[in-house]
């Protein structure tokens, strides 16, 4: 008798292990397209991390300056507002700098 033909159960295999290696390969799916990943971007220079510094401490002592807790500070004719606007804004410029740091 014929395999093609013989009645279901002469076909199956004797253990369930035998089903593995007589299983026919399907075919592969045909794979997505996937763009070419994104370029790291290169490493600050060395000398990025002290301006970021330079900055923070900066604005700190333009503040604390500005209340006359250090030399060079103090009452400044008409320049009082413009040392503290000026600390906190070389504070946010030290911040912004870090943001960009890699």
């Amino acid at each position: 008798m014929d395999p093609k033909y013989a009645p279901r159960e002469a076909v199956l295999p004797a253990s369930p292990f035998d089903t593995m290696s007589s299983m026919p390969v399907s075919k592969s799916k045909r794979k997505r397209y996937q763009p070419p990943p994104k370029k790291k971007p290169k490493p600050s220079p060395k000398w990025f991390g002290g301006i970021i510094l330079g900055l923070l401490f900066g604005g700190v002592y333009v503040i604390l300056a500005y209340y006359g807790l250090l030399p060079g500070g103090g009452d400044v004719a008409g320049s009082r507002q413009f040392l503290l606007w000026g600390g906190l804004g070389l504070i946010a410029v030290g911040f912004g700098a870090a943001t960009q740091w890699r």
